[in-house]
């Protein structure tokens, strides 16, 4: 591992960032070396405008659609109604996404290590931990339960064997890592547009725009709203702990304007769009819950609906290689060492989670769609703390490292900021505990008042960065100084 000194030219970052080893450039076939350290000046490439179909591709699967059809058909809202919760949370969370994307080139480095000026170098373990499992695993497993119903769909063959076909193929591109995410992100765009616009326009021609909620179908009302926004919501920011691990091999002097813009609007276009047709479908009718998938491509010609299953099984695989690839990441953002090369072990995580998700989606083949509503609303409830710290922290250091390519406390083990994890961690016991609007654990507010609906993420948001806020402010909260020369990252 190689640490930057004082000798090194002006434009480099300061002592004590380390530096990522190993020559990679924008190669695409050839393993990505190292970790989640800083990425060389003369290793940056690309341009932002790659950001929109590295992040609206992700988002062009049946996991998107089967969010709006449960804002209908779960949460028992208009179709009208749905549009609204869906266009507000994924606003929101597309919002956050090109906010942290923007930092990632001046930066350099992964999201959750950027994370540890908010929280500290141990701190910082508590996102990283959780991003790890809800990414490298929870994500994981539940986009491959939804292609493996698409391709078992289609070809008859048996769910374990197609289950075994798509964690190849999406492990497959993360362990070569971040050129191949970005080329086969690109390279999905045009046949995933292509096929989900024709099935949208069979299902947006046949909708009943005006219809009732079913019958049965949900609380409705505003209860039914805050929860369809809240799910929305978790599931754009879903990817905000990812963002700027896409983003830091840019160019240090690219506009962060114009990262943020197409990063946060691959994000809301992706998820908009096709959860609204989503809604649309619950209002055609059939067993929109029951038999999603088949229900979804049976309201259009068969070959347009065999399309449709192919595209959706490519979808899952485009979203779980940036699953996969950042949940390595976020682990390696741990501190773990395992007994290899440094070069390696980004790759070998990636390997080890792809056989641990396809253990956990194939014990939930037989539930996909239950268990997909209660894990998107368990998303937002770490997320949202989260992002309410990383957001305070930002406001209050903004302009304090305006110049500095890299910031030597990421690297520092002795970098202390306690004010962080206490604020998350207060805020995810205290907004989870009062209102939490789950089948298995229902807060006190919204069991004394239904209305009330799920509104965990906003109350965990504003708890987190106010808590932040003030901790800050305690001298013995306060973060400490980095030290001089830092061992490692």
């Amino acid at each position: 591992m190689t640490t930057l000194r004082d000798s090194q030219p002006a434009q480099e970052p300061p002592a004590g960032v380390v530096v990522r080893e190993g020559v990679y450039g924008g190669k695409v076939a050839a393993i990505e070396p190292g970790g989640a350290d800083f990425i060389p000046l003369g290793e940056r490439h690309g341009r932002p405008r790659g950001l929109l179909w590295t992040w609206t591709s992700p988002n062009l699967e049946f996991a998107t659609i089967f969010l709006g059809v449960l804002a209908v058909a779960g949460f028992g809202l208009t179709f009208w109604q749905a549009v609204a919760a869906i266009a507000l949370g994924s606003g929101l969370g597309a919002l956050a996404h090109g906010v942290l994307s923007a930092g990632g080139p001046r930066h350099g480095v992964a999201q959750m290590v950027l994370g540890r000026l908010a929280f500290g170098h141990r701190g910082n373990a508590l996102p990283a931990a959780l991003n790890t499992v809800a990414g490298g695993i929870g994500w994981f497993a539940v986009n491959s339960v939804s292609a493996t119903l698409a391709l078992s769909t289609l070809t008859g063959l048996p769910k374990p064997l197609c289950l075994a076909v798509v964690v190849a193929a999406q492990v497959g591109v993360a362990f070569f890592g971040h050129n191949l995410v970005h080329a086969f992100e690109r390279y999905a765009f045009p046949v995933l547009a292509v096929v989900f616009a024709v099935a949208s326009a069979f299902i947006l021609s046949k909708a009943d725009f005006g219809a009732a909620a079913p019958d049965g179908s949900g609380p409705g009302g505003l209860g039914g709203f805050l929860i369809a926004t809240a799910a929305s919501f978790g599931y754009a920011a879903g990817w905000n702990p990812y963002a700027a691990d896409y983003t830091r091999y840019l160019p240090p002097d690219t506009d962060r304007r114009a990262v943020g813009l197409y990063a946060g609007l691959g994000v809301f276009l992706g998820c908009t769009l096709l959860q609204i047709v989503g809604a649309a479908a619950v209002t055609i009718g059939g067993d929109a819950l029951g038999d999603p998938t088949g229900t979804f491509t049976g309201h259009m010609p068969a070959l347009v609906g065999d399309l449709t299953l192919l595209a959706i099984t490519l979808g899952a695989v485009s979203a779980n290689a940036i699953n996969i690839y950042s949940g390595s990441m976020s682990f390696l953002t741990l501190g773990l060492r395992l007994p290899l090369p440094v070069r390696l072990q980004r790759a070998f995580v990636a390997l080890v989670f792809g056989v641990v998700g396809l253990v956990v989606a194939y014990f939930g083949l037989a539930d996909a769609g239950h268990s997909y509503e209660a894990f998107l609303l368990v998303i937002a409830y770490w997320i949202a703390p989260w992002l309410g710290v990383m957001f305070a922290d930002m406001f209050l250091r903004r302009g304090a490292d305006a110049g500095a390519p890299a910031d030597a406390r990421m690297f520092d083990p002795g970098h202390r900021n306690p004010a962080g994890p206490i604020a998350m961690a207060v805020a995810m016991v205290v907004s989870i505990t009062l209102f939490s609007n789950q089948e298995k654990y229902v807060g006190f507010v919204p069991e004394h008042v239904p209305a009330v609906g799920d509104i965990t993420f906003v109350v965990g948001f504003v708890l987190a960065a106010a808590g932040y806020a003030v901790l800050r402010r305690v001298p013995a909260l306060a973060p400490r100084p980095a030290a001089s020369a830092p061992a490692s990252g």
